[in-house]
């Protein structure tokens, strides 16, 4: 029986190029791979089943549900793929190493399935697992082996989805992530701002500092293990940077003027912020070895938001040179700069995509705010979404998925944090309990 899956993908749509990558096939016959059609068309979730993994023994009882859990929630958050409610398994995996009763699985229009086990010993979790092309009858790749401590059981979890994810549809992951913010409390015209770090899904909160002091824009490095953000510790706007395990926090560096909007450069090696003084704001980059600002750009306008393009090349950056906030490219050593925003409007906080294709921005028009992305050179815009005030894009490491903040309007009106598909489907609030924003996502972690 002929089988077709058919996948919105994200460039085709965001570009209107047309297809840029077709994976033929999505026909999943019994003699043919489990394979999807990489197309612009209707967006049909494939539908999959996914058995509670086996519990191995006692103390891995308390695991298998929710590991199996979390990895559902992550591949079903895409809407990319359907779980077939479990009450409609006709039969369940005697053992991990049995084969399938494939027609079972067929039988309820399962297209994937995966099977896991789980044992523990000692501090540790052992999670095996296998994906299997229900029609093709014959797995997907190669069964794998996970171990991890059970403070951290739920990485485990994110990696096999990381796993069935990039097996299926050919994409780089991004579900074992975290993602750094400002979590926000208290009253609209006094909110205590705090930075927080989470699960790319909004598990595992964790307070990196108290409320004391005003912070925003927090970045991560490209090892996930220290972020750089701007705060008012001091009394004024300056750049810290922090380790998130230790929590050490020191200045990055101590000049006379206003320093904020922090990035790390792609290596890590260096920092690019806004430095204002004299009353004009200008670009620096600041190695992180010498601590030495070397000016980047010099205008009498407000040159701020610098991102690095992914090879560390290129600074795109929001000014207002041109009479209004529009975004420019320069090369990461400075110099001149090239406009590549000209619709209407207003454009801030661009931020390059991992993948290098794309730019996302901030953009504000006849009273309401836009998320959206743009080519490198400014042509193919498309607006994702639209509100009383969405802001701050962030991506996914695989540059799939945009994370942003959105604020409600009226006096208890409050920002919370939502994601959207680069296509601009699959808009979703991420799940968390308190007003939050500046969003930004950690590379996948090691």
């Amino acid at each position: 029986m002929a089988r077709k899956f058919v996948v919105a993908w994200l460039l085709a749509a965001v570009t209107g190029a047309g297809v840029l990558a077709s994976v033929s096939g999505v026909q999943a016959q019994e003699s043919k791979p489990l394979v999807i059609t990489i197309d612009e068309g209707v967006v049909e979730p494939m539908p999959f089943a996914a058995p509670v993994f086996i519990a191995e023994d006692a103390g891995a009882a308390e695991f298998a549900a929710q590991l199996t859990d979390v990895m559902t929630n992550d591949l079903v958050g895409t809407a990319l793929f359907r779980l077939i409610n479990r009450s409609a398994y006709i039969s369940s995996p005697a053992s991990f190493e049995a084969t399938p009763e494939f027609a079972d699985w067929r039988a309820i229009n399962a297209q994937a399935l995966v099977t896991g086990a789980v044992s523990t010993s000692g501090n540790q979790i052992t999670l095996r697992f296998r994906l299997w092309d229900v029609y093709a009858g014959q797995p997907v790749g190669q069964g794998l082996q996970l171990v991890g401590d059970r403070d951290n059981w739920r990485r485990l979890a994110h990696k096999v989805a990381d796993q069935v994810y990039s097996r299926i549809t050919g994409e780089d992951p991004y579900f074992d992530s975290r993602v750094v913010f400002v979590a926000e409390s208290g009253p609209k015209n006094a909110r205590v701002k705090r930075l927080a770090i989470m699960d790319q899904d909004g598990a595992n909160l964790r307070y990196l500092t108290d409320g004391s002091s005003m912070v925003l824009t927090p970045r991560f490095n490209p090892s996930s293990q220290e972020v750089i953000y701007m705060s008012y510790q001091t009394g004024e706007p300056r750049v810290f940077l922090m380790n998130v395990d230790t929590l050490q926090r020191e200045e990055l560096e101590r000049q006379p003027g206003m320093t904020f909007a922090p990035r790390f450069s792609p290596d890590g090696s260096s920092v690019v912020m806004s430095l204002s003084r004299g009353g004009n704001t200008d670009i620096y980059s600041v190695p992180l070895g010498s601590r030495q600002l070397i000016q980047l750009t010099n205008s009498p306008a407000i040159d701020t938001a610098p991102s690095y393009s992914p090879d560390g090349s290129q600074i795109v950056f929001e000014s207002d040179r041109g009479g209004k906030q529009q975004l420019y490219v320069m090369s990461a050593s400075g110099g001149g700069a090239r406009r590549i925003s000209f619709g209407s409007g207003s454009y801030a906080t661009p931020v390059w995509s991992p993948r290098g294709d794309l730019i996302a921005f901030t953009k504000q028009q006849g009273g309401r705010f836009y998320i959206g992305v743009m080519r490198t050179d400014g042509s193919d815009e498309k607006l994702l979404t639209a509100s009383f005030l969405d802001e701050g894009p962030t991506w996914s490491p695989n540059g799939r998925v945009l994370m942003f903040f959105r604020e409600s309007p009226g006096p208890n009106g409050a920002p919370a944090l939502r994601s959207v598909d680069v296509t601009g489907r699959n808009e979703r609030r991420v799940p968390l309990n308190q007003p939050a924003s500046d969003p930004a996502w950690s590379p996948l972690l090691k």
